[in-house]
């Protein structure tokens, strides 16, 4: 079973693995951590009973790691652990990727 605070603690070493990147570094990875972003958005609209709503491609990817964080957020408030177990593995994943 995976707790809220599973959760978070996922999305900090993806933040804290990320959130120093300068845009060079980005180059190649954004578009990866966007998806995920838009990957959890749907899991909380779904929780929510909520349509699906694409996640806005912000022009700066400094904000990603901002981005993660509101829709963690969002997921915790929203979502049982069954979605926040598939949550935490995907933030893991992802993390695994870059």
């Amino acid at each position: 079973m995976t707790s809220p605070d599973d959760l978070r603690r996922e999305l900090e070493l993806l933040r804290n693995a990320v959130s120093h990147w300068g845009p060079p570094r980005w180059v190649g990875r954004a578009e990866r951590v966007h998806a995920l972003v838009q990957r959890l958005a749907d899991l909380a609209a779904d929780a929510e009973g909520e349509p699906r709503r694409p996640v806005p491609r912000l022009d700066n990817d400094l904000a990603l790691p901002d981005q993660l964080r509101v829709v963690v957020a969002d997921l915790v408030v929203a979502a049982g652990s069954e979605v926040l177990a598939v949550a935490a593995r995907e933030i893991a994943a992802t993390r695994r990727a870059l």
